[in-house]
């Protein structure tokens, strides 16, 4: 009887902490570039390579075979709105981001890349994606499908108080919920 209890109670316990280890793979910041923007590495540089505007980074999403490489060709600080009618709300300025998307993986890349970017200033504090064009160009379509090989380029906005200075951009794959999220420096 008391064998049969001390299963009893073993198994649940072994399970639970099968599940929340199994559970817990960890996230991944990525700021190494895959190719620098426009500089050639020197073999004596030994400082860590931060990703800046320019530069592109492999990520990988949650699925086998699904991987793109995203760069953050531009940015715009107080970006203007395209039209007359949308404007950031008083005490906030729109901070302008364009990304280029290309699908290296094995799987068709579908995905609302919008979803999973993020904006940081100096202070942390993190700013989500907004809904506006503006006049810097069009803006990445809010549902993207990349087959393998194919590419997509478009403007991601984000409303931020006026006196925040943006330092950071983040890029997740699958609506960032991705393990693996890209970062570069804005500024």
């Amino acid at each position: 009887m008391r064998t049969k209890t001390l299963t009893a109670l073993a198994v649940p316990a072994v399970l639970a902490v099968a599940l929340l280890t199994g559970c817990s793979a960890g996230s991944d910041i990525t700021t190494k570039p895959e190719k620098p923007a426009g500089t050639a590495e020197k073999a004596k540089d030994k400082k860590p390579a931060v990703a800046k505007v320019g530069d592109t980074i492999a990520l990988k999403g949650m699925e086998d075979g699904s991987k793109l490489d995203v760069t953050v060709t531009k940015v715009v600080d107080n970006a203007k709105a395209a039209d007359e009618f949308t404007e950031p709300q008083s005490g906030n300025r729109f901070y302008g981001v364009q990304f280029k998307l290309t699908n290296t993986g094995s799987k068709a890349y579908d995905d609302s890349p919008s979803n999973g970017v993020k904006v940081a200033d100096a202070e942390g504090q993190q700013f989500d994606a907004t809904i506006a064009d503006i006049t810097a160009g069009p803006s990445m379509a809010a549902g993207v499908k990349l087959s393998p090989g194919a590419k997509g380029l478009g403007w991601i906005v984000f409303e931020v108080p006026t006196g925040s200075k943006i330092t950071t951009v983040q890029f997740a794959m699958d609506s960032g919920f991705s393990d693996q999220t890209g970062e570069w420096k804005a500024g």
